[in-house]
């Protein structure tokens, strides 16, 4: 009875293992899944962008396609045109997520006779266009003879501003942008941190220059070292957070060989 409970035992943690394996596997495929795909929908050219823009605009003609940094992070920018309207959409060009999405009508009714609507009505027209969104704030106001509503909403992922012919009813301008929450950021190491990393890698050399930067590349934060050291000159790119080494260079020194007196020396 006894060998009998503790087979009973045995097995019940093997499952229970077996279990948290399964989970562990299921969790990190889902993570992997994930990551492959932000991966795969990362933009590396113009023709990615472009595609996804007419696909978002269909019908549209693209005016220009640009990229950027924002806050430390590569978008890309697409102007188009369709009939009366222009658009501009931007782009995250790690994962492809549409940052931003904005139309203006470029032909205005300037000369509607009609009476102003109320703000209630505009209002409930803002609220049909953006459903679930609660609108901030409303204000009527004139901008080149024409009396406008401009109005502030927000849901729980973005944020929207729309402007509408106070007359006519029509809406104008529309924009929507994604809310995106700032990362925690670590504490840049300082420049003093910076020169000690790179005299570690060039012990006895003076250093010339300590400058923060970002990378032209992808806006990585670093400090840029420069320094002397016999017959060379170094130059040292570190992250800025974490400290490491992403980029060095050594070459002789220019002015070195310019001295009279190295001349003298050598001949």
């Amino acid at each position: 009875m006894l060998r009998e409970q503790k087979e009973g035992d045995v097995m019940k943690k093997q499952k229970t293992v077996g279990m948290i394996l399964v989970m562990f596997c299921l969790m990190f495929a889902g993570i992997f899944a994930t990551s492959e795909t932000a991966y795969a929908k990362r933009i590396t050219n113009y023709s990615q962008v472009k595609k996804m823009a007419l696909k978002k605009v269909k019908g549209a003609h693209i005016l220009e396609i640009d990229k950027d940094y924002e806050k430390g992070v590569l978008i890309w920018e697409v102007d188009l045109i369709k009939g009366t309207k222009k658009y501009e959409i931007k782009y995250r060009a790690s994962d492809g997520k549409m940052l931003s999405y904005k139309w203006e009508q470029k032909k205005i009714d300037r000369k509607s006779k009609k009476k102003v609507i109320s703000q209630n009505k505009c209002k409930s027209l803002a609220k049909k266009q953006v459903k679930g969104a609660k609108i901030t704030s409303i204000h009527k106001k004139y901008e080149k003879g024409i009396v406008l509503y401009k109005v502030k909403m927000k849901s729980s992922t973005k944020k929207y501003e729309l402007k509408y012919h106070g007359r006519t009813g029509k809406l104008i301008k529309y924009e929507e942008e994604l809310m995106i929450k700032p990362k925690k950021q670590t504490s840049y190491i300082g420049a003093k941190k910076a020169k000690e990393i790179a005299l570690k890698k060039v012990p006895g050399a003076t250093v010339v220059k300590v400058e923060f930067d970002r990378d032209d590349d992808d806006g990585i934060p670093v400090y840029e070292v420069e320094m002397i050291k016999g017959h060379f000159e170094y130059e040292i790119k570190i992250h800025a957070r974490t400290g490491k080494i992403l980029d060095f260079d050594k070459d002789y020194r220019d002015d070195y060989y310019d001295d009279d007196d190295y001349y003298d020396d050598y001949y």
